[in-house]
């Protein structure tokens, strides 16, 4: 009788669990399914209106699109037609047995695929908008800056060095080491990217944000093997000519100092360093005001043992370098400043940062014209320039060929409005392709003394705007643009940046830099009102079918 009360009492207790554990995975099921429902609840009307928005936004930009590319159908096709994806390295070629741990862990990181930002992309949706993706004008035979002629035309013209046709082939006839045995055709797959990027120049700009060929043409600056290294002549400070085994070339800037390092207020604008990175957020920051007047630059890591000192035919270059007390391989070069030992550029041990421009095509074959900047400072410690004492100084310049017709005034603020942003006083010329005349624009060249001080800004820089009172339409409504907070400025170069190789070692504008940018933006927004204010004619209007009035996302 006991056992059989104790195993009744034993399984009315089991039944009591089974129970309770049927309970809590019913509560746990239904506490489950409310989660779910909660997150499929449709959106409300406001969320409905917003979709409905971006969809406008979205035909608006294929109407767009496919009008410029309608309008650009007859284009020489120096592309492909699908882009090809490529990951931008920074590794340096052939490193010594000597790197030191950090230096091969910052080669390793350079050479990682750039990741895509995480959550909503700014600059994705900065460039799908439509005043990034304006109609473009029908470009004519005469609006390319090179063109491939056929043989017949070559013979009958005389000239030899850039033609080749599609019958016969362009055979290397160089005999260096090293060099690539290349056959190129007028099948533009052949070309390699240099080359793709010099037929692309046309009157208007330097290249098309959208050609597939630019991501190639980093990538290559970033990962090609660099066969030749000699310094360039001329200029104030040290530059290296670097070549690359399919002919190619690049401008290298050196690292000097630290990115966060700023100028001291007490030098003058011609006597601090250039700066590699500059040169590398100038590209970005002029290919986010649309003008696209840069050359491609990317940042890379290189070792100055191997891709330098051991391969330069340079002798006045190679008797320049030394290993510093704390071991550093360092050299110093010959310029007309700071090109000593007391300033000398050095590897950690051998690893080096730098910045390397695209060349623009040799002076040969599209000659470039120089003129002097009407704002270009005196370059004295002691007098100013007729513009810092007349205030009223652009009155004879618009009087002024170039400057009395055509674009070139707006063109120049076009470019003072890229200074004034990164803070660069050092513009005293500037250059044009000789072949357009004076309809063409104007070549931003020579950033290295941008980004330099983040703590104050420099208003003599926008001397031409205040003074002249003039702006394109398309610039402003495109610094307008980047001043709403879904497309703020520092937001979309940080994220830029991101692209550049050099990012995976450290960021390449500091938080500082990218702050001033915004403020800046606002004091050059604040300089077009005052105009307004004061003027009538104060706005160039270069767009056709688009106003502002429209764009919701301008007010």
């Amino acid at each position: 009788m006991i056992r059989q009360s104790r195993g009744r009492s034993t399984r009315s207790i089991y039944l009591v669990l089974a129970c309770l554990s049927l309970t809590l995975h019913l509560l746990l099921a239904v506490f489950c399914l409310s989660i779910l429902q909660t997150a499929c609840i449709l959106p409300d009307s406001s969320t409905s209106s917003s979709a409905k928005t971006e969809t406008l936004q979205r035909q608006s930009l294929s109407h767009s699109s496919s009008s410029s590319a309608a309008s650009s159908s007859h284009k020489q096709p120096t592309v492909p037609q699908k882009a090809e994806h490529y990951q931008l390295t920074a590794k340096a070629s052939h490193p010594k047995d000597s790197f030191n741990d950090a230096t091969e862990k910052k080669l390793i990181g350079a050479g990682k695929v750039i990741q895509k930002v995480k959550g909503h992309s700014k600059l994705e949706a900065l460039f799908k908008h439509p005043l990034y993706n304006l109609e473009r004008p029908e470009l004519q035979e005469d609006d390319w800056l090179l063109r491939v002629q056929p043989n017949e035309q070559a013979k009958d013209s005389g000239s030899e060095d850039d033609t080749f046709n599609g019958d016969s082939e362009w055979e290397s006839t160089s005999e260096e080491k090293g060099y690539d045995k290349v056959n190129w055709t007028s099948d533009v797959e052949t070309h390699p990217p240099w080359l793709r990027f010099h037929l692309g120049i046309t009157r208007w700009e330097l290249y098309n944000r959208k050609d597939p060929n630019l991501a190639k043409l980093t990538h290559y600056l970033a990962t090609q093997r660099i066969l030749g290294a000699v310094q360039k002549p001329g200029g104030t400070q040290l530059k290296l000519l670097m070549s690359f085994p399919n002919y190619g070339q690049a401008l290298l800037k050196p690292m000097k100092q630290a990115r966060d390092a700023e100028t001291d207020v007490n030098l003058f604008y011609f006597s601090d360093f250039e700066r590699h990175n500059a040169e590398i957020a100038a590209f970005h920051l002029d290919r986010l005001l649309g003008f696209n007047r840069i050359p491609p630059v990317v940042g890379r890591l290189i070792n100055v043992t191997t891709e330098v000192r051991e391969i330069t035919t340079d002798h006045r270059l190679s008797r320049t370098f030394f290993t510093s007390p704390a071991g550093n391989i360092c050299f110093y070069g010959q310029c007309e400043y700071y090109c000593s030992t007391e300033h000398p550029v050095c590897g950690t041990p051998h690893a080096l940062e730098v910045s390397l421009a695209t060349m623009l095509p040799d002076l040969t074959l599209a000659p470039r014209r120089s003129w002097r900047s009407p704002w270009r400072r005196a370059y004295s410690r002691t007098k100013l320039a007729k513009w810092e004492k007349d205030q009223t100084y652009c009155d004879t310049v618009k009087q002024t060929p170039p400057y009395s017709h055509g674009t070139r005034l707006v063109d120049l603020i076009d470019m003072t409005v890229l200074d004034f942003l990164m803070s660069n006083m050092d513009r005293h010329h500037y250059e044009m392709f000789e072949k357009f005349g004076n309809e063409t624009f104007i070549l931003h060249l020579d950033n290295g003394r941008g980004f330099g001080r983040h703590s104050q800004d420099e208003p003599t820089i926008l001397a031409p705007l205040k003074q002249c009172c003039r702006i394109r339409r398309s610039t402003l409504l495109r610094l307008r643009l980047l001043s709403l907070p879904s497309f703020r400025l520092s937001d979309v170069m940080r994220e830029s940046l991101l692209q550049d190789p050099l990012a995976t070692v450290a960021p390449l504008l500091s938080e500082a830099h990218l702050s001033a940018l915004d403020r800046r933006l606002a004091a050059i927004l604040q300089v077009v009102r005052t105009c307004k204010e004061q003027h009538t004619d104060v706005i160039y209007d270069d767009l056709e079918g688009y106003d502002e009035d429209y764009d919701p996302q301008l007010h």
